[in-house]
């Protein structure tokens, strides 16, 4: 698959590139792992001079000296003796980088808490002191976004307010995805558009998978995250490993209990026999893997709330995979598969809407997007798209099957929001189902 998008980010890199010719740049790049980092940095700097630099988990003395090969071989810079500690590395650059302009990137840079702690004071030490009369463009890149952020983001953490830039690599758009899909199979279906956004939520590698093995169809793709080889069953283990540590398991857990559908505070504390408040609190703040949904306009400290996985392809892994492990490890994936097929209609509603939320507010016309719904849970609204600055908004329900749609329905349950929230805004009233996508 070809290269997509991604010219504002390619943009944000050369702008800093530029800037460094006079004065060093310090870029932090983050995003979930597979959405794309690496090969964003290799497009933006594609016939420039750059060195590329994974920290692997090795001994900081043979992390050093691959280091020192790539600079070499990459930047042709001169090393005299072997180099084995990341402070005499990273001198070597600075100092280098007072009389020349280049670019280093760091990938997996959260990797250094394995090889030495120290790392970090080391790199703000030598920093603080060459920044000033340096060139270098330096990027660090990370997917584990609960290091990343304590590495930057924790004002008692060394590199706490070194960064010159900082921003977060998402997965593709709507509108993206629907250009991959398009160049790749025209005429395709919109159940076909659903699957691929509910299977890879826009995520780089897990879209271009997809594409590359011919999966235009829902039939295709599900067969293909259930095949015996398949890269998908095992991923989302992978992710949370790298990011939980020891206690996974309690988080697998959680999220396992949100996906099928227990995701208000007393449900999930009630299965786990115990207060969950701090797990939650972590998965949603710590490593952003959930969220936490109000009804929209209601107040800071409302107690009506829900969670939800806000990554696609785990929300999808949580309820059809992880489960089921048994059904992986004996390679039963025929069963594995009957399974999604029996839920899918049914999982893949919601699915629906929050495609639809993620179009209105990606459209750039709306302030706030999201679902309402009252405390007895007698009335909820599937989406209520807001612009606060000109009180204006849709609300919307959203159905797969355009005939349980009912806009009389709709029309009841907007008169029955509160006048003191809603009063001032002008909603219109849509109705959309899968035929809309």
């Amino acid at each position: 698959m070809r290269f997509y998008d991604r010219e504002s980010e390619i943009g944000i890199l050369l702008n800093n590139e530029q800037q460094s010719e006079k004065s060093a740049t310090f870029t932090v790049l983050m995003g979930r792992r597979r959405v794309g980092k690496t090969s964003l940095v290799m497009k933006a700097f594609e016939g420039r001079q750059y060195a590329y630099l994974f920290v692997s988990k090795d001994s900081e003395a043979v992390l050093c000296n691959k280091f020192q090969q790539a600079i070499e071989e990459q930047l042709s810079i001169r090393v005299y003796g072997r180099l084995t500690t990341f402070h005499d590395f990273f001198e070597v650059v600075m100092k280098e980088s007072l009389h020349r302009h280049f670019t280093i990137v760091f990938d997996e840079f959260q990797n250094l808490y394995k090889v030495n702690p120290a790392i970090f004071s080391e790199i703000q030490d030598l920093w603080d002191r060459y920044h000033r009369e340096s060139h270098l463009n330096l990027i660090t890149m990370g997917s584990i976004r609960s290091l990343m952020k304590r590495i930057f983001e924790d004002e008692n953490e060394p590199l706490y307010g070194r960064p010159t830039s900082k921003f977060t690599l998402l997965p593709f758009t709507i509108n993206v995805i629907k250009q991959i899909f398009r160049d790749h199979k025209p005429d395709y279906r919109n159940e076909d558009l659903l699957c691929l956004y509910m299977l890879t939520g826009g995520v780089a590698k897990y879209v271009e998978l997809m594409m590359d093995a011919g999966c235009y169809t829902k039939e295709k793709m599900l067969n293909y995250f259930c095949r015996q080889d398949s890269y998908f069953l095992s991923e989302g283990r992978d992710l949370m490993n790298q990011e939980f540590g020891d206690e996974g398991s309690t988080y697998f857990s959680i999220l396992q209990l949100i996906a099928a559908g227990l995701n208000r505070r007393s449900d999930i504390d009630g299965a786990m026999q115990k207060d969950m408040g701090t797990f939650l609190q972590n998965l949603e703040r710590n490593f952003n893997v959930i969220s936490r949904l109000k009804p929209i306009l209601a107040k800071p400290n409302s107690k009506t709330s829900a969670y939800e996985i806000s990554d696609q392809f785990l929300r999808f892994w949580f309820r059809f995979v992880w489960p089921y492990q048994s059904l992986v490890e004996r390679r039963q994936l025929a069963l594995l598969r009957q399974n999604m097929s029996l839920h899918y209609e049914q999982f893949s509603g919601r699915t629906l809407e929050q495609f639809f939320q993620q179009s209105a507010m990606e459209s750039g016309h709306y302030t706030m997007v999201g679902n309402w719904w009252d405390r007895k849970g007698e009335n909820e609204i599937d989406m209520i798209a807001l612009n606060e600055f000109d009180h204006t908004g849709i609300a919307a329900e959203i159905k797969r099957n355009p005939r349980k749609l009912s806009l009389s329905e709709l029309e009841r349950k907007v008169s029955n929001l509160p006048s003191a929230d809603f009063g001032g805004y002008n909603l219109t009233l849509q109705t959309l189902s899968l035929e809309d996508l």
